[in-house]
């Protein structure tokens, strides 16, 4: 509603009226009784209902049954016979002024061309032949409506029949209704069919599932009416806008929404941009008070009420100080003034700056269920007004629902509040946001159920970051995006890991250090220093990372980004490197007579930084108040930009010559060697306690590999030693080779073909108690498994559940192999 803004949209109109696209008709529309308006397409919610659903509707106090067909016959002029129509809205029939048949439907050949006599109304109704009727629906005749039905305009537009309203803006029965005057549209049915009973018509009722047209900002039922309204021809505009697309001009992402924008434009209906409103542009068009009972509207346009005088005082050949006019109250449909957005902001109609520094724009991101009405709008009326496509490439998301799938309503108390997730709310104030809403008391008190079942602790604070990297965390292209609060909660808790991760790193550099050459030395670290194996990984692990996240923005697969992003700070940054580097960091400080690691904790220093400075400017479009908040603070060691707004995103060129392959290889061995060394230690409840570790490879070049000595760490340990023995919480670190014996008082545990890990258990465990508690569960595991084999074989299972049951079943299978070799290995150890 900005001034400007508002100047545009009425330049906007009074262009478009001048170059013929805009005109003033009257035609079906959406109308809302309860709204007293009429409302666009996407406001309308299609419900699919079964046979006999009853439903509340504003302004009834009881609820209104639907879904059924009601069937009674048309007495024929002139003969004894009758002609049977079925109709889901009874009302209705009061403005029929037609019955059509199918052409080649045999049933009625003989009545072509005859007349049916409406039981209340005084008027003959003709029987035509369409080929829109479904000779299948119902009885194959079917009754013509014109002012209140779609289709049925459209045949009576075809037939030249005339228009009868019965139904007025409140949803009361006109003077066309005749005995049923003043009746509400849903009541009437009741007294029609009375009449119809009394007047021996009515032929009885079928069930019938059916689509029912509300309105999602009232509730109420949809009603077409035909009303006087402005309308834009849309047709030319949309052969552009289907041009576009075909041509490479405009890309759609993702691809497949190309046939629905070819779908949409190549059948567009004109657009109907009253609205009936007390807020919005109004619309710029003005009546010309007629001195001449029965004279037909004269309308003009103006950007100013004085133009509008002048081109009213041209087209009437009068003077302009004798013309008097009124305003059209209406206001214009929000996706016309919103379809205008991406120039009016720049300042259009002006050619201000910006509209040519920054127009056309390059790409636009939204919803996939606003394709048509906004997104297509935009297009054409973007190109009509300027002359050009307001950008070149659409990314579409899907719907936003729930954690369930379901879209988010009120009445199913799903709806999730930004704010609230941001700033954390209670169960409480959550039911009180449902209660000082405009819901009926049930749906009240069934959003409260809802509310309580997924957020029984109220939702927590998770901050404007946390959010944002959750969203984007989805494949936005996908139909739906299901959001679930515990995952954005947990991306809270990844920010507090990165939190952590820089402490550290404050706490590792000290008050006084400080690389004056960074980032200049970019790529340089490891011609720097001797830096180990680990430091190599993490590099190359920040290559990938950068790699993949540029890789992702170009595809538009944000998923992907935030994944690698992800992956990087909590998986390999935090709870691999920092671990591996903090008895590096822990030895005597650089320069002391113990010291014999300064160039160790150099390259560590400089790692640090540079993983740090290159995440938070990776992180930054997704967590920028996060980003920016440890980047300025980040400047107190390393030269880097005044903002992190400013500083430029990682390019994977700079960081190509961390990639280290081998490295890489070395790593995942060690790590699947972590892995199951760690479940030896939970398997057997060794917490606190570390045990000895054997580890004994067969392959000789692998073997080399782990023992490779590193010039950066003490000569008695290998490159691979310290992360390993740090990795797995062992006492000791031993490798062996090929010819070595198994040790006494360990347990075995097979990490490949060519190599074993035997973690030393004796002195550590109680066997015997040990022994009884893994007994207990493998007998309890055994029994399990019988129960569902008695489940499978019985004829009472059925075939759906016979599938979860045989998963239950190998998932438990394995937890007992899993359990067997534990209690083998406890038998070795007595």
């Amino acid at each position: 509603m900005n001034d400007k803004l508002s100047k545009a949209v009425t330049e906007a109109f009074v262009r478009l009226h001048d170059g013929g696209l805009i005109y003033r008709s009257t035609k079906l529309v959406n109308w809302s009784c309860a709204l007293k308006s009429a409302i666009s397409d996407i406001e309308v919610d299609n419900l699919e209902l079964k046979p006999r659903t009853r439903i509340s509707v504003p302004g009834y106090n009881n609820k209104i049954e639907f879904g059924v067909l009601t069937l009674f016959a048309y007495k024929i002029a002139n003969s004894d016979e009758e002609l049977v129509v079925a109709t889901t809205r009874l009302e209705t029939m009061l403005g029929d002024t037609a019955v059509a048949v199918h052409p080649e439907d045999k049933r009625y050949t003989h009545l072509h061309g005859k007349q049916a006599v409406h039981p209340f109304c005084n008027r003959l109704l003709p029987i035509i032949c369409d080929t829109h009727v479904d000779p299948s629906f119902g009885t194959g005749a079917v009754k013509i409506t014109p002012a209140h039905d779609y289709h049925d305009y459209e045949v009576g537009q075809r037939h030249d029949l005339p228009s009868v309203t019965v139904i007025d803006e409140n949803g009361l029965m006109t003077q066309n209704a005749g005995q049923f005057v003043g009746f509400k549209r849903f009541d009437v049915r009741i007294a029609v069919s009375n009449a119809l009973k009394e007047k021996g018509l009515y032929r009885g009722v079928k069930d019938n599932p059916m689509t029912l047209p509300v309105c999602s900002r009232s509730g109420d039922i949809v009603e077409p009416l035909l009303k006087p309204q402005w309308y834009i021809n849309c047709q030319e505009m949309a052969a552009l806008a289907v041009e576009a697309v075909k041509s490479d001009q405009l890309k759609i992402i993702p691809e497949h929404f190309e046939k629905t924008w070819f779908s949409w434009l190549e059948n567009i209906r004109n657009w109907c941009v009253s609205r009936q409103l007390w807020w919005g542009h109004r619309i710029p068009a003005y009546r010309v008070v007629s001195f001449q009972p029965g004279q037909e509207d004269i309308w003009v346009c103006g950007r100013t009420e004085a133009e509008a005088k002048e081109r009213a005082a041209v087209k009437m050949a009068v003077s302009p100080e004798s013309i008097e006019l009124v305003q059209d109250e209406d206001v214009v449909d929000t996706w016309f003034s919103s379809a205008l957005f991406p120039f009016t902001a720049l300042g259009w109609p002006e050619q201000t700056q910006d509209m040519q520094s920054y127009y056309p724009l390059s790409l636009m991101e939204t919803g996939h269920d606003i394709l048509f009405f906004w997104v297509a709008r935009m297009i054409m009326l973007g190109t009509k007004l300027t002359g050009q496509l307001p950008f070149n490439k659409v990314v579409l998301h899907g719907m936003v629902c729930d954690a369930h799938g379901r879209k988010m309503s009120k009445s199913l108390g799903n709806v999730i509040d930004p704010m609230d997730v941001i700033n954390g709310v209670s169960l409480k104030s959550l039911h009180r946001q449902v209660e000082e809403s405009n819901l009926p008391n049930e749906e009240v008190e069934k959003a409260k159920r809802g509310q309580k079942k997924d957020y029984p602790n109220g939702i927590p604070e998770c901050g404007a970051d946390a959010l944002r990297f959750a969203l984007c965390s989805h494949n936005i292209k996908l139909q739906l995006i299901n959001v679930d609060v515990i995952h954005i909660n947990s991306y809270r808790l990844f920010c507090n890991k990165i939190w952590q991760a820089f402490r550290f790193t404050q706490k590792a550099l000290g008050p006084d250090y400080r690389i004056p050459s960074f980032p200049t030395v970019r790529g340089k670290i490891i011609s720097m220093y001797s830096v180990s194996s680990v430091d190599r990984w993490i590099l190359s692990r920040l290559h990938d990372m950068v790699k993949t996240s540029n890789a992702a923005f170009t595809t538009f697969d944000l998923h992907r980004a935030t994944r690698a992003i992800h992956q990087f700070w909590y998986g390999e940054l935090c709870d691999v490197y920092l671990e591996c580097v903090k008895p590096v960091l822990q030895q005597p400080p650089p320069g002391s007579a113990t010291s014999s690691n300064a160039h160790a904790v150099d390259a560590v220093r400089h790692i640090l930084c540079e993983c740090l400075d290159t995440g938070l400017r990776a992180i930054a479009p997704f967590m920028p108040f996060l980003a920016e908040e440890l980047y300025q603070r980040l400047e107190a060691y390393v030269n880097v930009q005044r903002s992190i707004c400013v500083a430029p995103y990682p390019r994977e060129e700079e960081y190509v010559g961390y990639k280290n392959e081998t490295v890489e290889g070395e790593m995942s061995y060690l790590q699947e060697i972590v892995r199951l060394a760690r479940r030896v230690r939970k398997d057997y409840n060794l917490t606190k306690t570390k045990a000895d570790l054997y580890v004994q490879e067969v392959d000789d070049g692998i073997l080399a590999a782990m023992q490779r000595r590193d010039r950066l760490h003490c000569t008695d340990h290998t490159t691979w030693h310290l992360p390993l023995k740090t990795l797995s919480q062992a006492k000791s670190l031993t490798f062996l080779d090929s010819t070595a014996a198994a040790p006494s008082g360990c347990v075995q545990t097979t990490i490949s073909e060519s190599c074993h890990i035997f973690t030393k258990l004796k002195g550590l465990v109680d066997v015997e108690q040990e022994q009884e508690k893994h007994d207990k569960k493998f007998k309890k595991l055994q029994s399990g498994i019988l129960r569902i084999d008695q489940q499978l074989n019985s004829d009472k299972t059925k075939e759906e559940e016979r599938v979860a049951l045989v998963e239950k079943k190998s998932a438990l299978e394995t937890e007992l192999q899993n359990v067997k070799e534990l209690i083998e290995n406890l038998e070795k150890l007595s």
